[in-house]
């Protein structure tokens, strides 16, 4: 018997001690890891200092410990109140840049899908679109529920998402999700022989390899065990994808840190994290307005891909009340 969060999930609503199970395993989970942990980590000026690994991730991304700082909640009540506490030093203020769907862009370069290129050239809710096509409706008759569903499997292609995952992901039946799976790989035919592709290049090369040629060996491809050669085949079209974008975040804090000693700004401008799709500064209020659209540019440039790469700035006094600044 489990009584772990994924398995509670598809008990809710069958009895109401689950709710308040989750509950107080979230907030048990908030506190030790963040509200216990973290201001005994602070220096004496309240500040947190991570170590970067390098080399710590198979995908390329870097990695963070000791606080892992890449790991702090954004999401719910209590998660946004934890974000709330990083604050930037009187006077300065945090500056928030992130690549918008960056994933999604690579997989629509790479397999060179047009439908899905066209929707990003054009600017379109790439979720909604998506739930458009798949449901064979016009992108205004799209619901709620269609785009969710439609979301969740954008991102599940990427981690090579089965059918049984999907339905739970998406909160339908696994009939429903099979049929919803079948539908999305005929009407982006481009992504679906791109995955394909893929595997069958892994396999018969030994490794996975990213646009500028780092590579992942994966010997489990040829294994005698169903379980781990499936693994394998689901490491196989994500690496390259998520190594993409490892590698041109990267590219993007090399170019802005050379920008940032170029133009000599000195304590007034600091990278101060890096989580992900997302880049960290923190700025000297009165300068935010002229930083932002150079590192958001810089951001966008250093990689051309068949889609535009586009990268969003936000600015808060602290990490929780971010509003997007318009560039």
């Amino acid at each position: 018997m489990s009584t772990g969060a994924e398995e509670l999930e598809k008990l809710r609503g069958e009895h109401k001690i689950i709710d308040s199970v989750l509950k107080y395993r979230e907030l048990a989970k908030l506190k030790s890891t963040y509200v216990d942990s973290l201001p005994a980590l602070a220096d004496k000026n309240g500040r947190l200092h991570t170590t970067f690994n390098q080399t710590g991730t198979a995908t390329g991304r870097l990695s963070s410990q000791d606080p892992n700082l890449q790991n702090i909640p954004a999401r719910g009540e209590f998660g946004r109140k934890i974000r709330s506490a990083f604050v930037a030093e009187p006077g300065f203020a945090l500056l928030s840049a992130d690549y918008s769907q960056i994933h999604l862009r690579i997989i629509a370069a790479l397999a060179g899908d047009k439908k899905m290129i066209k929707a990003f050239a054009s600017g379109l809710d790439i979720h909604k679109f998506t739930a458009a096509e798949v449901n064979n409706v016009p992108m205004d008759k799209v619901t709620p529920e269609m785009r969710f569903a439609a979301k969740e499997l954008n991102f599940g292609i990427i981690y090579g998402m089965g059918g049984r995952s999907f339905a739970e992901a998406a909160r339908i039946s696994r009939d429903k999700a099979d049929k919803f799976m079948a539908e999305y790989l005929k009407n982006f035919s481009g992504v679906a022989a791109y995955i394909e592709k893929l595997k069958t290049d892994a396999k018969k090369n030994g490794f996975a390899s990213t646009l500028f040629g780092r590579r992942r060996y994966l010997p489990e491809l040829n294994s005698l065990n169903p379980m781990l050669r499936s693994q394998a085949e689901r490491i196989a079209v994500n690496m390259p994808i998520q190594g993409l974008e490892a590698d041109i975040m990267k590219k993007a804090m090399i170019e802005i840190d050379r920008w940032i000693k170029k133009e000599d700004f000195g304590k007034n401008l600091k990278m101060i994290l890096q989580v992900h799709d997302e880049l960290l500064f923190e700025a000297k209020k009165n300068l935010v307005a002229e930083i932002a659209p150079e590192i958001t540019k810089i951001m966008e440039s250093v990689v051309k891909l068949k889609v535009p790469i586009a990268a969003e700035a936000k600015v808060g006094d602290n990490w929780s009340d971010m509003k997007k600044i318009k560039l």
